[in-house]
């Protein structure tokens, strides 16, 4: 099959992406969905995170949805969800996303976000009932020594024994967690103390508390014991992750994506005790934790993904997967690890990968940004004669080894249930912009690096 045949199918299955009407229509694809997961194919595109706040809005109002769960960490969405639920001591909403102090900041210390917090601030204000409050929760486990610490402090207010206990058992990794991956490299070495039973006692003994108040005070968690069990469980699956990152990048995306859909279950189950209904979850990550991994060769490889967890463990019609892709424009990404935000030229997409068919997709439909529904649908791209590339951009981003560090294979058309491209995009602006990141664009003469 030609590439002209595969552009002109795709052409008449593109829908254009932009009006009310247009997110309406997203909105009736998903169905019944109660977990609808928004993707990004950057950490660091401004129109994935306006898009993605669009849409849960719209998903809030429309569709009595709970909650937005980020990739991020449990105790700073925590703080962000107090502020917007009107409870803790923040006056603002970049004062509330001042937790965000750990690299990458600009991913939830950005304009975007401000503004969604801002909103959803104001919807919960019309809200009479605490309980119906939208929250906004973190479902990463780098937070290790933070979440201790927050074991403790609810520990010290709630049970003064139970503290002491606390605090000794974490005492053995306490003094490593703030550079956990030191801590990791001592275990791979035999080095340290095996701290993983003292962390998971811990948890069981949180999640001991918790079931004695489902069987006696009418089947519900307080909010504070709930969330002190959940940093006991970032505690206890981070201990595992920094143990395993020494011991293949399989194995720890493995349990960092599996802490994701563990936390994912037990915040929409804590949301049902509340309720009396299964919460309504919008979910964002980027499109490599949300796209089905059994689709892609990262999956062959032995990885899985939150994407694909949630569709095997509910219902078909419960799910909604949606990625988003670009092709070219400007990103916020840095160059090192614990470098600072820059403002950097997307390459214009490989001629080898689904990037370049939506990008001819979109010249010859006229549509600048549009919507490729998949789920119940005969696609094109399902019918692709051979897998193609996909781009991924991190919070790091190399266009000079683009096709080594930001390629690889899979199939759209399995991986999501709808994707959203956007052609030309922009980069997301952060609330504190270091000297390499400019306002001005980034010359068109940026390394194309192909």
């Amino acid at each position: 099959m030609s590439d002209r045949k595969i552009i002109e199918a795709l052409k008449l299955e593109a829908q254009p992406f932009d009006t009310e009407e247009d997110f309406t229509r997203l909105l009736d694809h998903m169905g019944d969905a109660s977990i609808v997961l928004l993707g990004e194919a950057t950490h660091g595109t401004r129109e994935f995170y306006r898009l993605r706040a669009e849409i849960s809005k719209r998903l809030i109002v429309e569709k009595g949805f709970d909650a937005i769960a980020v990739e991020a960490d449990w105790p700073d969405a925590l703080r962000v969800s107090r502020y917007v639920q009107h409870g803790g001591d923040d006056m603002t909403a970049e004062g509330a996303l001042a937790g965000y102090k750990r690299f990458p900041q600009w991913m939830w210390r950005n304009h975007e976000i401000e503004g969604l917090v801002n909103w959803l601030r104001e919807h919960n204000a019309h809200v009479a009932s605490s309980a119906r409050r939208i929250g906004f929760y973190g479902l990463d486990l780098y937070s290790l020594q933070q979440s201790m610490h927050a074991v403790i402090a609810y520990l010290e207010e709630a049970d003064p024994e139970a503290a002491r206990r606390a605090r000794e058992r974490y005492a053995c990794i306490d003094h490593m967690a703030e550079d956990p991956q030191h801590y990791g490299y001592a275990t791979s070495f035999g080095m340290k103390e095996d701290c993983a039973k003292e962390v998971r006692r811990q948890l069981a003994e949180l999640t001991r508390q918790a079931n004695e108040h489902l069987q006696s005070m009418g089947g519900q968690v307080p909010d504070d014991l709930f969330y002190a069990q959940q940093n006991a469980r970032v505690a206890s699956n981070a201990e595992v992750y920094y143990r395993a990152m020494f011991g293949g990048r399989d194995e720890s995306w493995n349990v960092r994506d599996s802490h994701m859909a563990e936390t994912l279950e037990a915040l929409r189950e804590h949301i049902h005790q509340r309720t009396g209904r299964p919460g309504k979850i919008v979910v964002w990550a980027h499109n490599s934790h949300l796209g089905d991994a059994r689709a892609t060769e990262m999956g062959e490889g032995g990885q899985l993904n939150l994407g694909q967890l949630v569709r095997e463990r509910y219902r078909p019609e419960d799910i909604y997967l949606l990625g988003f892709t670009t092709h070219t424009g400007t990103v916020t990404a840095a160059t090192d690890w614990d470098g600072p935000a820059e403002l950097k030229q997307v390459v214009a997409s490989r001629t080898d990968s689904v990037e370049r068919l939506l990008h001819e997709t979109s010249i010859a439909a006229g549509l600048p940004q549009f919507l490729l529904p998949l789920r119940g649908r005969d696609s094109m791209l399902a019918r692709l004669p051979s897998r193609y590339l996909e781009r991924a951009i991190g919070v790091i981003y190399r266009p000079e080894t683009e096709r080594f560090s930001h390629y690889f294979h899979a199939d759209a058309a399995r991986q999501f249930d709808a994707i959203i491209h956007v052609d030309r995009s922009a980069a997301l602006q952060p609330l504190e912009r270091s000297a390499l990141w400019q306002q001005d664009e980034v010359p068109e003469t940026y390394p194309s690096g192909l």
